[in-house]
């Protein structure tokens, strides 16, 4: 028993050299897996971060856009429905200046077809007087003849029923 309790004490107990040894060992196990394991996985974990944080980058500046785009749009249209009452407003009112220039016609025509029918009832109410003249003319030199029986010169005669006519307008 002695044997295994000498066996079992080299196995659990602490050596020295055996612990520098160790120590040793572990420390270039670490330098060595450090150099080979730890960097490039160290620079793939840092390339990928900065694959991320471009990505972030990227989509942040597209939202700045998108946003910058949405403000024009947005001051595009404003723009766009002020423009369009304004050309709204120029057709209603070049609309109410053609209605006025119509109606101005119409009354300038209407007012030169009333000037014309008055004309025309002057004219004929012209020709009516002379009608009458002519035929009151006819009459009084027939009954003219008849009472003094004798012919009166048309002349005379029309010259007195002028007379006698405008003695009647001033009158009436």
């Amino acid at each position: 028993m002695n044997d295994f309790l000498n066996a079992f004490e080299g196995f659990v107990g602490v050596n020295f050299w055996t612990m520098i040894f160790a120590w040793i060992n572990l420390l270039i196990l670490y330098l060595v897996l450090r150099k080979i394991l730890f960097k490039p996985i160290k620079n793939m974990i840092d390339s990928r971060q900065k694959e991320v944080d471009d990505m972030y980058d990227e989509a942040e500046s597209s939202r700045r856009d998108a946003a910058q785009m949405k403000a024009e749009y947005e001051e595009k249209m404003k723009h766009a429905e002020e423009e369009s009452e304004d050309i709204l407003k120029k057709a209603v009112r070049k609309a109410q200046l053609r209605e006025e220039e119509i109606l101005q016609e119409a009354n300038e025509k209407a007012a030169r077809t009333l000037k014309r029918a008055e004309e025309q009832v002057e004219l004929e109410k012209k020709r009516a007087i002379n009608e009458v003249k002519d035929e009151v003319s006819d009459m009084a030199i027939g009954i003219a003849a008849a009472v003094i029986e004798r012919d009166v010169d048309k002349k005379e005669h029309a010259a007195m029923i002028d007379d006698f006519i405008r003695q009647m307008g001033e009158t009436v």
